[in-house]
């Protein structure tokens, strides 16, 4: 077992369930790349300290260098008898430099250490998912842009509503997901604060240059309190609530495109490549992918409120329940970022039914509302034209036919104030074109939004 770094006060060795308990290693290795790109930093700043002479700080900085190419490549000798991950770095360092390797720790306690390389992680994770979020995006884009003249349903309560263009629902995703872009970046300014020079909780007492610090690691802010740089875990909390949104909106997509690959909608066709089969049914061709997505959505929200419920009841500063922050985070990392892969390359290879779609748009009464603000230009208030409507809708339902298929003196038993350019009304390619303002559905309106999404994205 390796040797403690805490074991100078204690008379008798650590129960062995009580380490296996205590011990972190088992995750936090994760987080060497952050430990030891930390443990440059402040290795520098005790230099310039007078902890550290400047020989010193470079046999101890090629070390550590040293030892992450070691971790780089796999598992570390004897790994899972250390604690943690920034006691393994401690010890490897020890061996390579002796005595001197000891002196790191000065002026550092794991507490701030851990609280920078979790803000390290954090902020790597945000700019790799912008990425990804931004690839999402531009499979939407392009398939909207391809798909411009497909009308498809509208629906609201599940029901068939107006008719819109298909790139106009996509593109509503992109919007989604442009919010959820705009919160990871938010959230950059609020990782980008340096914990370390907190020590365990009151500041320490060596004259190091947190700014220097701060501008080595790319932070553009210290902590103003060490009591709360020690013991926040906001940011991590709020990493948690922003992937928990972007697999929320991925959810929604993959609930549609289930959906819509049924025999019962038929709007796409998911490639074989993205689908699985039935070890039973021979016929079957199951949305896997899209099924998988939906459902890791699940695990993202309960790691946000497993966190949520760990901090609500610690009184400051560390306790060690923060502990419990890394394995919900590191799984929120790699699930996001393996849904926002695939939801990339689905979107791209999905195949829309365009004649399926418009089949659909054209029955169901999807220009009732049209045919209200028709009435609405020839005079009649909008609330009783609401009213005329359904009854003409009503008389449609009872013959098994569309408002179209009504001719012109049935019509005007109705109301009198229809005439023959009642019919340009009923039109669903009519319908979507009159929608062109801002943020509407009319191609000249998406057409738009395209172009803004597109320079946007800087393509």
């Amino acid at each position: 077992m390796a040797e403690k770094t805490w074991g100078g006060r204690f008379k008798e060795s650590i129960d062995e369930l009580v380490d296996r308990f205590n011990a972190s290693i088992g995750f936090d290795r994760n987080l060497y790349k952050e430990d030891i790109q930390g443990s440059i930093a402040h290795c520098k700043a005790l230099a310039k300290a007078g902890v550290l002479t400047e020989e010193e700080c470079q046999r101890i900085i090629k070390a550590l260098r040293e030892i992450r190419e070691e971790l780089d490549k796999g598992p570390y000798p004897d790994e899972t008898s250390y604690e943690d991950i920034h006691t393994l770095v401690e010890r490897a360092l020890v061996n390579k430099v002796g005595e001197l390797g000891e002196k790191l720790h000065t002026g550092r306690s794991r507490n701030d250490q851990v609280a920078l390389d979790m803000r390290l992680y954090v902020r790597n994770a945000c700019q790799r998912i912008i990425s990804l979020i931004r690839e999402a995006q531009h499979a939407l884009v392009s398939q909207a842009e391809n798909n411009l003249d497909v009308i498809i349903p509208g629906y609201t309560h599940m029901q068939r509503a107006q008719p819109v263009l298909l790139a106009h629902h996509l593109m509503a995703y992109y919007e989604m997901l442009k919010r959820d872009r705009e919160r990871f970046e938010q959230g950059l300014a609020r990782i980008n604060v340096l914990p370390l020079g907190s020590a365990a909780l009151a500041g320490t007492t060596f004259a190091l240059d947190r700014d220097l610090v701060a501008k080595e690691l790319g932070f553009k802010a210290v902590s103003a309190n060490s009591m709360d740089a020690v013991s926040d875990r906001d940011f991590v909390l709020e990493f948690l609530f922003d992937c928990s949104m972007v697999m929320m909106h991925l959810s929604r997509l993959a609930e549609e495109l289930i959906l819509w690959s049924t025999e019962e909608f038929g709007f796409v066709e998911i490639p074989d490549a993205f689908c699985t089969g039935s070890s039973i049914m021979p016929q079957k061709k199951n949305p896997d992918l899209a099924e998988l997505m939906r459902g890791k959505t699940g695990r993202v929200y309960g790691h946000l409120m497993s966190l949520l419920t760990v901090m609500k009841g610690l009184p400051l500063s560390y306790n060690k329940d923060m502990q419990e922050d890394k394995e919900g985070l590191f799984d929120t990392v790699n699930t996001v970022d393996l849904c926002l892969e695939v939801a990339a390359r689905l979107i791209s290879a999905v195949n829309f039914n365009k004649e399926k779609m418009e089949k659909a748009a054209s029955k169901g009464y999807l220009v009732a509302t049209d045919l209200a603000d028709y009435l609405v230009t020839k005079g009649v208030p909008f609330r009783k034209s609401h009213e005329i409507v359904g009854q003409m809708v009503l008389m449609c339902i009872d013959r098994g036919i569309e408002l179209h298929e009504l001719n012109l003196e049935e019509m005007k038993k109705i109301c009198g104030d229809i005439d023959e350019d009642v019919y340009e009304w009923l039109d669903p390619r009519q319908s979507v074109a009159r929608r062109s303002l801002k943020g509407g559905t009319a191609p000249k309106a998406v057409r738009r939004a395209i172009q803004r999404a597109k320079e946007e994205l800087g393509s």
